[in-house]
């Protein structure tokens, strides 16, 4: 049986302009009616977007004002899961297109409003309005030529007709040349509207913390970190080092030591939840003995000051007055202050 051929393909492959490429892709454009949305080649062809975050503005692109964009709400419709859609949005939000802005409503709540710009470039660099061309002066009309009498016998009772006035010219208004074309400053660079908060790849790094170093590395912590670093592997295989890296890493090990961390401690610190594979295993471990490190063990002055009683503050008991039962603070029972200034005028009316 033959393969079946599809005639309308075959039919829009015949209407293709030009040559068809013996290589490479054949673009068939058919005309969007409705339901269809523009995105320019700088986004679809972006040289430093994955195709994640092209896929996922161009489906911004395409949702309603007002939408919901959030990386739950893109992953409930996307195959994507929720850590590509997040690493998608931060790429797009490095390069420009997409921003987070917080602003306060009328009723004094704060919210997340989720911006999206289809060119970036264009906010950063507005284009200049075109100037309008000169009009071109209107030439002016030629005045039409005196009409020619035609010459006749006449008759001499007949008398000479009578010649047509001259057309007298119009005087056009005359036009102005065009004015000289001034040249226009570039506008002023003004701050850009979308800052990318996360740094590019080319952007020089932090330099790193150098490796703790005991205030003094002494003979035996030197034993003891050599010691402690040569046996690592048979407790965990996958942290063996060479005799350089052993070398390297003993004044951090010595400073763990030296603030009277346990050597049990120290390798379930070291050694726990690594990641998978483990390629450099020196490397893990310097970096979890600078980032980790414990604070130095307090001095007897500051295990004193621990022991030391705090000030106590004395606090005035409720009384009862003995007139109204009112409950007032004060060291000895009594009466309340109006009771007592209700007393006072009493006692100066009846004097």
């Amino acid at each position: 049986m033959d393969t079946q051929q599809n005639t309308a393909l075959t039919r829009a492959l015949a209407e293709v302009p030009g040559p068809l490429p013996t290589s490479g892709v054949i673009h068939i454009s058919l005309p969007h009616t409705d339901r269809f949305t523009v995105v320019g080649n700088h986004l679809a062809q972006h040289p430093d977007l994955s195709c994640t975050a092209v896929g996922i503005a161009v489906r911004i692109q395409s949702l309603p004002q007002g939408a919901k964009v959030g990386i739950k709400a893109l992953a409930a419709h996307c195959r994507e899961g929720e850590k590509r859609i997040a690493a998608a949005l931060r790429e797009l939000e490095a390069h420009g297109y997409l921003r987070r802005v917080r602003d306060r409503l009328p009723s004094g709540r704060i919210i997340t409003r989720t911006v999206f710009c289809n060119r970036p470039a264009a906010l950063l660099h507005p284009l200049r309005p075109a100037e309008a061309p000169p009009q071109p002066a209107k030439p002016e009309p030629a005045p039409a030529p005196a009409p020619v009498p035609m010459q006749e016998p006449a008759p001499a009772s007949v008398p000479a007709p009578m010649q047509e006035p001259a057309p007298v010219p119009v005087c056009l208004p005359m036009v102005a040349p065009p004015a000289p074309e001034v040249p226009v400053a570039p506008p002023a660079p003004s701050a850009p509207l979308f800052v990318p908060r996360v740094p590019p790849p080319t952007a020089p790094k932090a330099p790193r913390r150098p490796l703790p170093r005991p205030g003094e590395l002494t003979p035996e912590l030197d034993r003891a970190a050599t010691a402690f670093l040569s046996d690592l592997h048979r407790h965990t295989p996958q942290f063996t080092l060479s005799e350089d890296d052993v070398r390297r890493l003993v004044p951090g090990v010595a400073a763990w030591l030296e603030r009277a961390v346990r050597p049990d401690s120290i390798r379930r610190t070291l050694t726990d939840d690594p990641p998978q594979p483990l390629k450099h295993p020196a490397k893990l471990l310097a970096h979890r003995l600078t980032e980790l490190l414990p604070p130095a063990p307090p001095g007897v002055d500051d295990l004193a000051a621990l022991d030391r009683p705090r000030p106590r503050f004395t606090v005035t008991p409720f009384q009862t007055c003995d007139d109204c039962d009112r409950a007032f603070r004060s060291p000895t029972p009594g009466h309340c202050r109006d009771c007592r200034e209700t007393r006072a005028a009493y006692a100066q009316a009846a004097a």
